[in-house]
């Protein structure tokens, strides 16, 4: 049965056709037959339990070098008239990405949004992974710089990042003789309010930063992202080189442990990060690496979470 469907996320003309996720949900989404619309969150409006945006129908859209997405003209939609919201804006997690989860909340689940937007609000991605005890690496989440401090003379090689930060932003890497530690902390504690995260140093990182792709806590495969030589941070983005990998034994066993939990939540659409046998995040916002996947593997995680999401919606 075809679905109303509705993207929440940036503007799609900003957006790599041949990289971005959202995109390759957006062109299976229009391959089965299903109508689609994209708005920004900041066209979000709730009025007596009513929540409208400003949508465009999404015409065309193809996961191609220089394919440029066509679109209708911006009309209101309420969204308790669709089928499906994917939530699929780009972090930085502040209060207005939180705000749009309270508002969606108002729709779901007679209207499903993926993910539920309740939990995503629970599960900030850096801390949801403390919920699983001995998945990571040593780490401290605190504003306290004694603390950190502490933290640092007992584990030496440190790597220092936002809590809520998203990227690769913001991530520092200070050796046991780095002499920045006091500084770096100021500039973080003048530009925000929020504690950080501190972690011991992998040096496993140099081998590859995997990312796991879980639908409805099922690993479907995964891509390895390696850094420049010389650099800490993986993500593609900021010059990291995505490569095919096979998912490992640990891999599997990390999944197990997080899948039905992530199950439970209503968090259908997930990507987790691995380096060596620790896992260092859960992505619950708007998971990444959809596209090198399938040019890797052939599998298409997108075709499979609309599976899960027709089965869901099915009469």
């Amino acid at each position: 049965m075809p679905l109303k469907v509705a993207i929440q996320m940036d503007p799609i003309e900003g957006v790599d056709p041949t990289a971005d996720t959202t995109v390759l949900m957006a062109w299976n989404a229009l391959q089965r037959g299903h109508a689609v619309q994209t708005y920004q969150p900041e066209s979000l409006a709730l009025e007596d339990g009513r929540v409208t945006c400003r949508a465009r129908p999404l015409l065309d859209v193809a996961p191609e070098a220089g394919a440029v997405p066509r679109q209708g003209d911006p009309a209101m939609l309420d969204l308790a008239a669709v089928d499906v919201v994917l939530m699929r804006q780009d972090p930085p997690f502040d209060m207005a990405y939180i705000t749009a989860t309270h508002i969606l909340e108002h729709v779901h689940p007679k209207t499903l949004v993926v993910n539920d937007p309740r939990e995503v609000r629970d599960a900030p991605e850096k801390l949801l992974v403390t919920t699983f005890p001995g998945v990571q690496p040593p780490t401290l989440i605190t504003r306290d710089p004694s603390a950190i401090a502490d933290f640092r003379a007992r584990q030496g090689d440190v790597i220092v990042k936002p809590l809520y930060g998203n990227g690769g932003a913001g991530v520092f890497r200070l050796r046991p003789d780095d002499p920045n530690l006091d500084s770096l902390l100021e500039l973080f504690f003048a530009a925000s309010r929020e504690p950080v995260i501190v972690q011991a140093f992998l040096p496993a990182v140099s081998r590859g930063d995997k990312r796991i792709l879980l639908v409805d806590g099922e690993p479907a495969g995964a891509i390895n992202r390696i850094p420049q030589q010389g650099a800490v941070r993986s993500n593609l983005h900021v010059g990291g080189r995505a490569e095919a990998v096979e998912l490992s034994a640990r891999d599997r066993e990390l999944c197990a442990l997080i899948g039905p939990e992530l199950r439970r939540r209503g968090l259908l659409f997930v990507g987790v990060d691995v380096i060596g046998d620790y896992l260092t995040e859960i992505n619950v916002t708007s998971p990444t690496g959809a596209q090198q996947l399938k040019r890797f593997t052939g599998v298409d995680a997108t075709a499979l979470m609309w599976d899960r999401i027709e089965a869901m919606r099915a009469p």
